[in-house]
């Protein structure tokens, strides 16, 4: 557990922090410039970035790390814009007006560098064809994914050129990265983390996702996500009536698994989320699928959930065939299309003790929250991360009624960069040393 005296270094830390000539031009910046964040947030929206069609987005942003003058920027295989703020050879600039205290780091990144990750997702749920073009209507904007995660994109942009105009040298890793949301299951994360060329060299991360000042998700929601496929010999209505129906079929499975029980403590959801399938009014379809979410804050009854889920379909199935021995039997097929971990952040790790020390400074109430993020997969590697709010309100998020007021978002911009800056010192590459 940590002390008292450990809550009070830290709120010492954050204290001497933001006093530090360096850090108040990084908040200048973020006071002068929220107009230019308005724009990039509008210029990223009329850019789709639909699950698994998020490249030119992606090429957007590493147009925009060019820019500002990071380096290293490159798209990594998997698609993730990426960039780093290089660590200087030697002390960097970052002065904290007294003679006892100096920014050390370093030097250039060595293969042992550890990384600060802070990253938000490019993609959106919204299918490739969905009219993206934003409208603004007084401070408001609108457009599908205004909020998630414009918001978070136009805020790593806001950071990253804070922290260049500030002259601040440390090594952070900044990703634009794909995959989060639907289908993508975290395949930008899992790039990042388990195959790219920054695997096990991310010391932590913070992820910016959404509207709102205190939120911070701190627990990984665990989820299953599947393809459910019935299947049979298909043929017309009237013809080949008594023939297995795959929608008849599905929908009964549906209906079960409505009617399966779900624990209110853990707390375990179960819902469909799209369903497909036919080709005709008068036709007997070949198959039918349905899209399905599972998740549970416990990963043992996630586990027992899926199994009940697969029991309950396949007996289902087993009993219709039984009952029409003389037709061809239907199939069934349960595939898995997304998995992610679940995970916790202690809130007397490090990272979120640093958290409340910065939203003491700023006088914000914390808001330790549960929920499904890029954040899940570091967690689960026992990797410090969190998934974070970037200031502003929304509403309507993941439907085309999506809008977001960037209204008084400076202050969450601010908790951002004291995080960052301060979680940063606890690696052991940049440290802020007092003499």
């Amino acid at each position: 557990m940590f002390t008292s005296a450990a809550t009070a270094m830290a709120q010492h830390r954050i204290s001497r922090l933001a006093a530090i000539p360096s850090v108040h031009r990084a908040f200048h910046w973020l006071h002068l410039h929220q107009p230019q964040l308005r724009q990039w947030q509008l210029q990223m929206l009329a850019i789709p970035a639909p699950p698994f069609g998020e490249r030119p987005r992606a090429e957007w942003f590493a147009e925009r790390f060019t820019q500002l003058g990071l380096e290293n920027v490159h798209l990594d295989e998997e698609g993730n814009a990426l960039a780093e703020l290089r660590t200087n050879s030697g002390a960097s600039n970052l002065q904290s007006g007294f003679d006892s205290e100096t920014w050390v780091s370093a030097g250039e990144p060595s293969p042992k560098t550890k990384y600060l990750l802070i990253s938000a997702h490019l993609d959106t749920v919204f299918p490739a064809g969905t009219a993206t073009q934003p409208t603004e209507d007084g401070p408001r904007i609108l457009a599908p994914g205004a909020c998630d995660n414009a918001a978070g994109l136009s805020a790593l942009l806001g950071i990253a050129a804070a922290l260049q105009c500030a002259g601040i040298s440390l090594p952070i890793l900044f990703a634009a990265n794909v995959g989060e949301e639907g289908e993508g299951d975290l395949r930008g994360m899992r790039q990042l983390f388990e195959r790219g060329a920054y695997q096990g060299r991310i010391g932590a991360a913070i992820a910016l996702e959404g509207g709102g000042t205190g939120t911070v998700v701190n627990r990984a929601l665990g989820s299953r996500r599947f393809r459910v496929t019935v299947s049979g010999p298909g043929g017309h209505s009237w013809t080949d009536a008594g023939a297995p129906n795959p929608i008849t079929l599905l929908s009964r499975c549906l209906a079960a698994l409505a009617e399966m029980p779900l624990p209110a403590s853990p707390r375990t959801t179960l819902s469909p989320g799209m369903i497909s399938g036919g080709t005709s009014v008068n036709s007997i379809p070949t198959s039918a699928s349905a899209l399905l979410d599972l998740r549970s804050t416990d990963p043992d009854q996630l586990a027992m959930t899926e199994l009940n889920l697969h029991r309950t379909l396949e007996l289902l199935i087993a009993r219709a065939n039984r009952q029409n021995p003389h037709q061809p039997p239907a199939k069934l097929q349960i595939e898995t299309i997304g998995s992610r971990p679940a995970g916790a952040l202690s809130e007397d790790a490090p990272l979120f003790q640093t958290i409340r020390a910065v939203d003491r400074h700023l006088s914000i109430r914390t808001e330790p929250r549960i929920g499904s993020t890029d954040a899940n997969l570091p967690l689960a590697l026992k990797v410090p991360a969190v998934a974070i709010a970037t200031g502003g309100t929304g509403d309507g998020i993941h439907t085309e009624a999506e809008w977001y007021d960037p209204t008084g978002r400076e202050t969450a911009l601010r908790r951002i960069l004291l995080i960052l800056l301060d979680t940063a010192q606890q690696l052991d590459n940049a440290q802020l040393l007092v003499l």
